[in-house]
């Protein structure tokens, strides 16, 4: 069975953080869906002003991390800030974590495993202005491409991109009776 992998974003997300990450989700195999508070599309950031837009496969309010593998939050300074202030997209952050599933979060959407009170202990990096608030949040925090801690993968910026990616397609494939 198909492995399903989803990503939660709203307007504002770093275009290259979605789209990647999906991109590379979807080549290796896995059934990538996008989950929005918003209806129909949701527009990207891309560099310095208003990017492409994605289709919008699922309602946050209709969608269960029973359901799914794994978890993608894109970052950008716009989407996280949003979402974190969203109660039921932060209980679906917690879920999915509390689960044992992969979640991986780059850039500025740490945040949201702020929010979700999810790092505390755990070794993460993101984009520099958030650090401090993962070690105010009790995180051990990293400066390096990916940080794999457990179930949670953290990256930095979208240079990171394949190697971010890489790692949630590894975490993905281990079998669910060893993760």
């Amino acid at each position: 069975m198909t492995k399903r992998v989803l990503i939660l974003a709203t307007n504002g997300f770093e275009q290259s953080e979605l789209m990647g990450p999906r991109d590379a989700l979807s080549e290796a195999g896995f059934e990538v869906l996008v989950a929005s508070p918003e209806e129909g599309e949701i527009k990207g950031w891309k560099h310095t002003d208003w990017g492409e837009s994605v289709k919008v496969d699922l309602a946050l309010d209709d969608v269960r991390a029973a359901t799914f593998d794994g978890l993608v939050l894109p970052g950008g300074q716009i989407n996280p800030d949003v979402l974190r202030i969203n109660d039921t997209a932060v209980e679906l952050v917690r879920a999915f974590v509390d689960a044992g599933k992969p979640v991986a979060a780059i850039c500025h959407a740490p945040w949201l495993l702020i929010e979700a009170g999810v790092v505390e202990g755990r070794t993460v990096t993101g984009w520099p202005s958030i650090r401090t608030d993962l070690a105010n949040a009790g995180a051990k925090v990293v400066d390096r491409e990916v940080a794999v801690d457990g179930n949670l993968i953290t990256s930095r910026k979208p240079d990171d991109i394949p190697a971010f990616a890489e790692a949630m397609i590894a975490a993905l494939k281990v079998p669910a009776e060893a993760a």
